[in-house]
């Protein structure tokens, strides 16, 4: 697909689209860059999605205006960023990104534009226009630039009927594309869940290859790009296509070699389990807690290395807080997991043992703990999949619903509970014992 000069427009009639479904703020942002002389129109995932009828939650600009410029116009400008240079504009909580448009990546200039000696691009500050932006971008349907005051969208690219295809396609030779930026193959796979689409041929086929790409991306960048992939609705479909290409094996490498080496598929199973359980709840507008998700991502190795080390400890429970550490110690090198979440996996895992302990006070006590919930939660995930004697899953499940008095006697040691109390002795019996 090479550049033909001129776009194809179509007007918000043709594409059923309805200016009701703009953000007011990405709108006024526009309007006020067009009077000050510059090109702007919203751009991106937000004019995809709104073809497929959905309310995207992010609108981004794009415009022939530089950085400074933008600052320039709008108090609430804020400029972030090395590899990219962009502007946000902030409207309280709601961020409006704007992007000056890019033209193509000049290998001699350092200053604005500098690529890594395997093909990926470091710093990219070379602005051109809406046509070298537009053939600058990555896929097809991403590709497509809406002006909100004439109410068309503009199409350099073939987006449009890629759209209408429900097709992904790379534009430029995808090995190289991949190169530049290797969080292009996530990105193809979470596309591929989230809109029902389909990998165009020559876009899939160099994907498995590429995979190991990943192992030279910031981890600070993968994780801000895991949340994306796995925090969705379409979290067993996301999972599902980074295993087909090979990808889930690079952003979590303890996990992928043990599922590998499985005997059996229960640890992949309670993976699968674990991101159902994420949509429905997203789906039910419920919370989602980032590290339960992860907890359940690592939890085969630890698992792995607690069994390993085990008689290299004095207690289990020894064994698995050494099992945890050194498991995220690696992660971290792969995806840069914030302390935030770190300390609350350890927590849920190294709680683990304490359900295999049902008698005394102390089974009262964890239940008041505050990761007792997330923990339990674990817990039976493990007991579905085979780790545990559903029995104890039961009698956690119970235990729960019984008032203080009832949750007494369902600890209390079974010695003392079949004790029987001596019969009380006649009158008779007193006098003559005196």
């Amino acid at each position: 697909m090479s550049s033909n000069n001129t776009p194809s427009t179509y007007s918000f009639k043709d594409l059923g689209l309805s200016a009701k479904l703009l953000d007011k703020h990405a709108v006024s942002i526009t309007e006020r860059l067009v009077n000050a002389g510059f090109e702007a129109y919203l751009v991106g995932g937000c004019v995809r999605d709104l073809l497929l009828g959905l309310h995207p939650k992010d609108f981004d600009v794009s415009t022939n205006a530089e950085p400074e410029q933008i600052q320039a116009l709008f108090k609430n400008c804020r400029l972030i960023g090395r590899r990219f240079r962009l502007a946000h504009i902030h409207f309280g909580r709601n961020v409006i990104e704007v992007a000056t448009f890019r033209g193509p990546h000049v290998k001699h200039n350092k200053d604005t534009s500098h690529a890594h000696k395997d093909g990926r691009l470091l710093r990219d500050n070379v602005y051109g226009s809406l046509e070298e932006d537009a053939w600058r971008r990555d896929f097809t349907v991403n590709a497509l630039y809406l002006d909100p005051q004439k109410q068309i969208v503009i199409d350099y690219v073939g987006g449009i009927e890629d759209h209408q295809n429900k097709l992904l396609r790379l534009m430029g030779d995808p090995e190289t594309r991949y190169k530049e930026d290797p969080v292009r193959l996530l990105r193809a796979v979470r596309f591929k869940a989230k809109l029902n689409f389909s990998v165009e041929d020559n876009t899939e086929a160099p994907m498995r290859a590429m995979a190991p790409l990943l192992k030279d991306i910031p981890a600070a960048r993968l994780y801000d790009e895991s949340l994306k992939l796995f925090l969705n609705k379409n979290a067993s479909l996301v999972f599902a296509g980074l295993h087909e290409y090979g990808l889930f094996d690079a952003l979590f490498p303890q996990t992928g070699l043990c599922l590998k080496n499985a005997q059996s598929d229960n640890a992949l199973k309670l993976i699968q389990q674990a991101m159902a359980n994420t949509e429905s709840r997203l789906k039910n507008d419920q919370g989602i807690a980032p590290y339960f998700l992860f907890s359940t991502l690592l939890w085969e190795p630890v698992r792995k290395l607690t069994e390993q080390n085990r008689d290299s400890f004095n207690s289990d429970s020894q064994a698995l807080h050494a099992a945890a550490n050194e498991v995220l110690a690696r992660q971290v090198n792969s995806i840069a997991l914030p302390r935030r979440l770190t300390t609350p996996m350890r927590e849920v895992w190294t709680l683990q043992p304490r359900f295999h302990k049902r008698i005394g006070m102390r089974c009262l006590k964890f239940i008041q703990h505050p990761r007792f919930r997330a923990a339990y939660d674990f817990m039976l995930l493990r007991a579905q999949y085979g780790e545990l004697d559903p029995q104890i899953a039961d009698w956690w499940t119970k235990i729960q619903t019984l008032n203080p008095n009832e949750q007494k006697l369902l600890t209390r040691p079974k010695s003392f509970k079949n004790k029987k109390k001596p019969p009380k002795k006649s009158d008779n019996e007193s006098s003559s014992s005196e």
